[in-house]
Formats: structure tokens, sequence, C-alpha cells
């Protein structure tokens, strides 16, 4: 009878642990993203996104290091899981742009989730894919 009863009690932990590792992580948005946006397939762009959550807005930046673009006006909607973000940078010639996002989360039980929807600056518009890392 005890054998029993340490039997169940060691399958009911391995059940708590293999349901605890399919748990979803801290906020859909955070971590790192990597992947790429452009106009048509020949033309893609790579892009490197870092987000974070701090209990009341999400923060980031476009890739990161010293020409780092933070993230500006950045939502996520629930309903849909739609994501909204924008950004300013500075193209080659030192000209401001002005960085439109929007997309939508894919595979969200999943730890590398992606974000597809599109990508526009100036007069020009795109998609873009990126998958958390």
């Amino acid at each position: 009878m005890r054998a029993k009863a340490v039997l169940i009690v060691c399958l009911l932990a391995c059940f708590v642990l293999v349901v605890s590792a399919f748990a979803q992580e801290g906020h859909p948005l955070k971590g790192t993203w990597l992947g790429d946006w452009g106009p048509n397939k020949n033309d893609r762009n790579q892009v490197t996104i870092v987000m974070d959550w701090d209990g009341k807005q999400i923060t980031g930046q476009i890739n990161p290091g010293p020409n780092a673009s933070p993230l500006k006006n950045a939502t996520l909607e629930p309903k849909g899981w739609m994501v909204h973000f924008e950004a300013d940078a500075k193209n080659a010639a030192g000209q401001p742009v002005h960085y439109v996002v929007d997309g939508k989360i894919e595979n969200l039980g999943l730890y590398n989730r992606s974000i597809v929807g599109t990508w526009s600056h100036d007069n020009m518009k795109g998609d873009f894919r990126i998958q958390r890392q």
C-alpha cells in the first residue's frame, strides 16, 4: 500500500513538472525577436527587436547597439493579439525616419512565437516577420 502511495506522488510530481515546462513565461512580447522586413521577397532588411514589460508599459529597442532606436507608442491588444509600435531613427544620409509597425502574434503558446504584419516608414510599406529567440 505504501509503495502505491509513493508511486502516485511521483507520478503527480512528474505531471506538475511537465505542465510547468509548457507554461507561458512572462509577458507575450518580452524577449529578443529576430527576423526581417521589406517591400518584397527580394529586398529584405534584417532586424533585431528587444522588448520588455515592466508591469505597466512595453519598452524596448530596434537593433540594439550604438544606433539603436527606442520603441515608442508600443501597445498590445489582447483581443486578436495585435501589436503596434513606432520608432524614430536616422537613415544612412542622417535624415530622420519614422517607423510604424503593426502585427499579430502567431503561435502564442509557443516559446518561439512570431509576429507577422506590416512595417512602414516614409512612403515605403512592406511586410515583416520576427520570431522570439
